[in-house]
């Protein structure tokens, strides 16, 4: 079986953290020149668009040299440039570095902040942040947490050792802990594991329980209750379906604080606002680690506002 050839190295650097797009010409087509083909490809940029990219030289070939609009196509050729990104509005929380070696660096990532680029988060996300800060441009993400979500991340440092880290968490490897803020139920028997089928379909906002073979389990203990108002839980997913401890906790009747898509979507949150953040954390992470064979165990500093000040989290 022959490998597939590795492609070529970007000749432009990142921007904000972001690479920059890169289009391989297909081996078949009608096209005369790179810019026709491109005109096509990115027909949603509008052609317009594409075109003065490449009169202003902003495409360019394995070289670095701009490609001409011109310049006859070839199929199999690389070329390489930096879209321009909608503005987005700045998440004004830090993210915090855990730690951080030759290897790997753990982050502990704000409520509101995504991952890695994707849709109409692209300079705003962790991954973004970290390369340009650390100065890391190889820096990847073994997994991903949700948006919403705060807490504990893990990035490679070296590509060729991205894979290592992420089969840890497709074989489940993994050890996370998890804490969450919702309703208290005195009539609801805890600690109990919950398991069930969850699918979410693409372009769909919820994820949903259905009949089938169980592909989630989550562990749900109560670690703390007042005797009055909501109460801290702490969550073990065995798995890691999207959504499955927000599935999971509104299944038992325990909604998340500020889950804004269960039990029932509400409105969509207007960007740039930041009040009353998902009060769910992903609170401890612990692995061996498959290149240095060390036992790691990471724990997130941050605190869910719901449970220090329910009445600053609610604007009360």
């Amino acid at each position: 079986m022959s490998r597939r050839r590795p492609h070529p190295p970007s000749p432009l650097p990142q921007r904000d953290g972001v690479d920059p797009v890169r289009v391989r010409l297909p081996g078949e087509g009608e096209w005369a020149t790179v810019g026709e083909h491109l005109v096509d490809r990115l027909s949603g940029a509008g052609a317009g668009v594409v075109r003065g990219m490449l009169d202003d030289g902003l495409v360019v070939g394995a070289d670095g040299r701009p490609v001409a609009a011109d310049a006859a196509y070839v199929p199999g050729m690389y070329v390489w440039f930096h879209r321009e990104l909608a503005p987005e509005v700045p998440v004004p929380f830090p993210v915090e570095v855990v730690h951080r070696d030759e290897h790997i660096v753990v982050a502990d990532k704000p409520h509101f902040l995504a991952t890695t680029p994707r849709g109409s988060h692209i300079t705003q996300t962790v991954l973004a942040r970290l390369r340009h800060d650390l100065g890391i441009p190889a820096l990847s993400a073994a997994h991903r947490l949700d948006r919403l979500t705060a807490g504990l991340v893990l990035f490679t440092v070296r590509p060729e050792e991205r894979g290592a880290y992420q089969t840890l968490f497709r074989d489940r490897l993994v050890h996370k802990e998890y804490e969450a803020v919702a309703p208290y139920d005195p009539g609801l028997e805890l600690p109990r594991t919950v398991r069930s089928r969850i699918v979410k379909e693409r372009g769909v906002l919820t994820a949903q329980e259905v009949e089938g073979e169980p592909n989630a389990v989550s562990r749900i203990e109560l670690a703390e209750w007042r005797g009055e108002g909501p109460a801290r839980y702490r969550l073990l997913p065995a798995t890691g379906q999207t959504h499955q401890l927000r599935v999971h906790m509104t299944a038992l009747g325990l909604p998340i604080l500020g889950d804004p898509l269960y039990p029932e979507p509400g409105p969509p949150v207007p960007a740039g606002d930041f009040r009353r953040p998902l009060q769910l954390l992903a609170r401890a992470m612990e692995f061996t680690d498959p290149v240095t064979g060390a036992n790691h165990r990471f724990v997130s500093g941050r605190q869910l506002t719901a449970w220090t000040s329910y009445a600053d989290w609610a604007g009360l």
